[in-house]
């Protein structure tokens, strides 16, 4: 199995956009037939090193990973996120 999370840290926090970002992450779910499991978490702690919302998805193979990086409804979110992101951080590991 293969997890892949990710953080994202928002150019606008405000609530209305975690929120609206939240629910774009979130429509993948039942849309990505690779996706085994997946759950997007919002921020409850500000701090100055914290990002806004997290990713976290899993893959029964490295291929099933590589398959959802070009599915059509990733690239939705894709197109969204390269507008609203100020930052993102990445891990992708075995278990």
């Amino acid at each position: 199995m293969i997890k892949h999370i990710v953080l994202f840290k928002l150019k606008d926090n405000s609530p209305e956009s975690v929120e609206k970002t939240f629910a774009v992450l979130n429509g993948m779910q039942g849309k990505v037939e690779q996706l085994v499991d997946l759950h997007i978490g919002k921020n409850i702690v500000n701090t100055p090193r914290s990002y806004d919302l997290s990713l976290e998805a899993t893959f029964r193979t490295l291929d099933d990973l590589q398959g959802y990086q070009v599915h059509p409804e990733h690239k939705k979110v894709i197109e969204h996120m390269t507008e609203a992101r100020e930052s993102q951080t990445v891990v992708d590991y075995e278990f």
